[in-house]
């Protein structure tokens, strides 16, 4: 038969255009998607020959081959699938977005009778395994300037060959054989490569992209170099994907193994799931919780690094949707039969699908940390101390899921060096506490030894000491765990007055024991530190400090403030109230000076030492370090100071 020309269907030329310059954010896709190809043309034979059995006698194998040609620039991608005819290759390759698959699978599924299986599915079921065709074909032209594909169907004689410059026109004629000179069926596919990108015909370039993109594809891949070494004796890619075995097929060492390479880590995994969802939506999910932080866990990116697969084909490891942010801990991929694709693999759609699968996963993780929380309290314990920082994030993204978090979470505080739960401090709380107490820092020894704390454990009351910086953004937006508000020792006053004493610190402290008139001297402290205090108050919180600081009930906390001027989301630090103590025997000779006939000098310099002393525990900045040495000095000469 002659050479008959055609043209491409109307529009296909600007559809070209964009499918060479703008579909694909990387050329190297082109081979992902001819191998997928490749891939389906297989999996469509495997499902003919159910029936019609003599479409693969003496058949050696599935296979996918791949040849380089340095000196003629050529990459040849061959296969021997079920093969194309005449009629197939103008209607599959001349029509863009033409699904030769789509249509098997429709006239597949008008052949099957709608009887049942014993799980109540129609056989037909299996054949959504087979993936879509699409437009992956034609991103060999982002780095081809010439395409020809020749293919013979299994069952027939003739060989047709197709080909095109992808300029508006393609050719269609009958050949003698396959562009390999192979006989039986299947499909050659052979690329002539522009000059820019013969890195597509180095060894180590297409193992790169085969391993990345390919390596769970069912059929094994073989890679040869014209006039070079031959690699067939192996397959490049694995050709076999763990997650679609049964669990009781995969070993612990292959697990690790998985994990190592998914995950780009080493070690064991602390945590792995493996499952298949069936349903209106099937997948196959196989997760790791890593034993070490990934040395990207605080990357600014905040990316999950899950892949995703449809049908074994590798899609992306930069799915957002498919994970929150908070559990980018996470390693492994999901395998979906149901996701659908825009017009490339490479371009997600907003499928609604992701949505469900998301939240499937989600509840799937959050339950086996649940149970490794309860069976396994050390070795969990161990992991919030890695990832327990980025899991409290969902604790502001997400709301639906803030119950189980808070449940989750672990913190240190005062009276154990031990992890805590919200639930065993709610279930420790004083008769006549309503609040769960905590203090933010930036460390631990900084929180442990604040004086907001004094009057707390002279009470004997919990607090938990949150020293994550992603703790003062949830405990703003975070109201209630088990309907007891969580409260900040170092903001508002601290009403401590209906919880006793402890025993220890009762016989230290007399609640009953007379005060001078303090407000002589607080009218002073105002009038000296004008400007510099918000207020002046009487404190509940302190037994041992003469004086702390505290942000106002309807401020920021204070930490909190420091936190978002450091990172300029804040103009200027609000001032704070001067809490006094006044059963400290300093506040005492202040509150005696504050009402004799002397100078009232002395009063007015050592209530500023006392307020650089509140800020310097407090790690706010001096306002005039200087001025502070100076007052400092003097104090100690008049001996005022102790």
């Amino acid at each position: 038969m002659a050479v008959e020309t055609r043209a491409f269907e109307a529009e296909v030329g600007k559809l070209l255009d964009i499918v060479a310059n703008a579909l694909y954010s990387q050329k190297e896709i082109f081979l992902r998607e001819l191998i997928s190809n490749a891939a389906d043309a297989c999996d469509k034979l495997r499902h003919e020959s159910l029936t019609q059995p003599n479409l693969i006698d003496n058949d050696a194998g599935f296979q996918i081959r791949i040849a380089s040609n340095a000196k003629e620039r050529t990459l040849t991608i061959s296969d021997n699938g079920i093969g194309m005819d005449r009629e197939e290759l103008i209607s599959n390759l001349g029509t863009i977005a033409r699904s030769g698959t789509a249509s098997f699978v429709e006239q597949l599924t008008q052949a099957v009778p709608a009887a049942k299986t014993k799980k109540g599915k129609s056989p037909r079921a299996d054949v959504s395994q087979i993936g879509q065709f699409g437009v992956g074909f034609y991103s060999s032209f982002m780095v081809s300037d010439t395409v020809e594909v020749t293919s013979r169907k299994a069952g027939q004689t003739q060989a047709w060959m197709w080909r095109s410059d992808g300029k508006g026109e393609f050719t269609v004629e009958e050949v003698d054989s396959l562009l390999s000179g192979r006989e039986g069926r299947g499909t050659d596919i052979r690329l002539t490569l522009r000059k820019e990108h013969k890195e597509f015909l180095e060894d180590t370039r297409l193992r790169h992209i085969i391993k990345t993109y390919s390596d769970h594809i069912a059929q094994p891949i073989f890679l040869s170099e014209v006039g070079g070494k031959s690699n067939d004796d192996a397959a490049v890619n694995k050709a076999t994907a763990l997650w679609t075995r049964p669990k009781s097929e995969v070993t612990a060492e292959q697990y690790r193994e998985f994990f190592n390479d998914v995950g780009h880590t080493f070690g064991d995994p602390w945590v792995t799931l493996h499952f298949r969802a069936e349903g209106r939506i099937e997948y196959t999910a196989l997760l790791f919780v890593p034993s070490n932080q990934p040395f990207d866990l605080f990357s600014t990116e905040r990316k999950a690094k899950v892949k995703l697969y449809v049908r074994r084909v590798f899609i992306t490891e930069d799915c957002e949707d498919l994970l929150p942010p908070y559990l980018r801990f996470m390693r492994g991929i999901v395998d979906s039969e149901d996701i659908s694709l825009n017009i490339s693999r490479e371009m997600l759609q907003h499928d609604p699908v992701i949505g469900r699968i998301r939240k499937a996963l989600v509840k799937r993780i959050f339950t086996e940390l649940g149970r490794k929380a309860e069976k396994e309290p050390d070795a969990y314990k161990a992991f919030w101390t890695n990832f327990g920082a980025v899991l409290k994030e969902g604790l502001y993204e997400d709301p639906e899921q803030r119950e189980t978090i808070l449940g989750l979470a672990r913190f240190n505080g005062t009276f154990t060096d031990d992890l805590v739960s919200l639930n065993s401090y709610v279930e420790r709380m004083k008769p006549g506490q309503d609040a769960i107490y905590y203090i933010p820092g930036d460390s631990m020894e900084a929180v442990r030894n604040s004086p907001q704390l004094e009057g707390f454990r002279a009470r004997g009351i919990e607090v938990l000491f949150m020293t994550d910086p992603v703790d003062e953004f949830w405990s703003t937006s975070v109201e209630l765990y088990k309907e007891k508000p969580f409260r900040s020792v170092t903001r508002g006053q601290a009403e401590l007055s209906n919880i006793p004493l402890s025993s220890d610190d009762n016989e230290k402290i007399d609640e009953n024991e007379a005060q001078p008139d303090l407000a002589p001297l607080i009218e002073q402290i105002k009038s000296a530190l004008e400007g510099r205090i918000k207020d002046v108050r009487i404190s509940q919180r302190l037994t041992d400090s003469p004086v702390c600081l505290v942000a106002d009930e309807g401020d920021i906390d204070m930490h909190l403030q420091r936190i978002l001027k450091q990172h300029q989301r804040l103009d200027a630090i609000s001032t704070k109230v001067l809490e006094i103590n006044g059963k400290h025997a300093l506040v005492r000779r202040l509150a005696e000076a504050a009402v004799g006939d002397g100078d009232k000098s002395a009063v007015d310099e050592t209530v500023r030492l006392l307020l650089d002393q509140a800020c310097i525990v407090e790690g706010e900045p001096l306002a005039d370090p200087s001025e502070f040495a100076r007052r400092l000095t003097a104090a100690m000469e008049r001996g005022l100071i102790v």
